[in-house]
């Protein structure tokens, strides 16, 4: 696997689809470029959790990542077998889990496939990169937006700390909140559903973040050191931060949400950590779908 692109994601979704039917498969909207963002359910429960990945684009390898547990966690429950002594038949009968693997598809693509002069906005990311086509590094859509800048929570606060007045590879939020059509799609579909908490993966740090401005509800807290706990990561109280899909959530709904960062290095983690990453997100996942 040297990289895991829109491509991919779209065969894995196929060949998932063929082989674990009951893993249903839909589209939440579309990308700038045109990429549908999509959705996958599997489970039953009365209990709904919501586990985005791959909003920054060079936070790629958050999407395997994900997938890999959707994909495991899919067999054990047609084997029924446990997996990491987890019931899965039982946690997906009390549990629906909702899972958008790769929120930022042109991001992605742009990381993993390089700049190009074929590339049809390759003179304004061109420009917008400060004259570089190395891209390795891009954090935000295809527009130059960091989409997890976009959510109304306190989103001119952010807009302002920030300092970043135009597009370019992180840090600029936009010129409104929810601009972008990756963040709007995200946002209408957590607005359509009924989520009893959500999970945001990012990379790196090995750290959960789980509050927000005293919005967040009690339970936040000790939910954050159970998954913590199942990890190794920390659960971090995080201030001075705004504007992001966890904030808007738990503002919005007043519901527990969590930003998950994996792995511990500079973005873009390197494909080899695959497997330990793999090792330290899957307790978090189960733990999740236990507490």
């Amino acid at each position: 696997m040297l990289g895991y692109g829109y491509e991919r994601l779209s065969n894995e979704l196929g060949r998932l689809n063929k082989i674990y039917p009951f893993v249903q498969i839909a589209t939440i909207g579309k990308s700038v470029m045109g990429r549908e963002i999509y959705v996958l359910r599997i489970g039953y429960g009365a209990r709904c959790i919501h586990v985005n990945a791959g909003m920054h684009a060079n936070e790629w390898i958050t999407t395997p990542l994900l997938m890999q547990f959707v994909e495991e966690t899919a067999c054990a429950y047609a084997r029924g077998t446990a997996l990491r002594g987890s019931n899965i038949r039982r946690l997906l009968a009390d549990n629906t889990l909702w899972v958008v693997p790769m929120v930022n598809p042109d991001g992605v693509e742009l990381v993993l496939q390089g700049l190009t002069p074929e590339h049809p906005y390759y003179e304004q990311l061109l420009e917008w990169n400060g004259g570089s086509a190395d891209v390795i590094h891009w954090k935000a859509n295809i527009r130059g937006v960091d989409l997890n800048d976009q959510f109304p929570a306190h989103w001119e606060e952010e807009k302002a700390r920030r300092e970043h007045d135009r597009p370019g590879p992180r840090d600029y939020g936009g010129e409104a909140p929810l601009s972008e059509p990756e963040a709007a799609a995200l946002a209408a579909f957590t607005s359509s559903q009924s989520f009893d908490f959500v999970i945001a993966l990012h990379t790196q740090g090995r750290e959960i973040y789980w509050n927000y401005r005293d919005y967040e509800p009690a339970e936040s807290e000790c939910m954050a050191d159970r998954l913590a706990l199942a990890s190794g990561y920390e659960a971090v109280k995080l201030t001075g931060s705004d504007a992001g899909y966890k904030d808007w959530f738990i503002e919005q709904f007043r519901r527990p949400g969590f930003t998950v960062e994996i792995g511990f290095g500079v973005n873009p983690l390197p494909i080899e950590t695959f497997s330990k990453l793999y090792d330290e997100l899957a307790p978090i996942l189960l733990t999740a779908m236990e507490i």
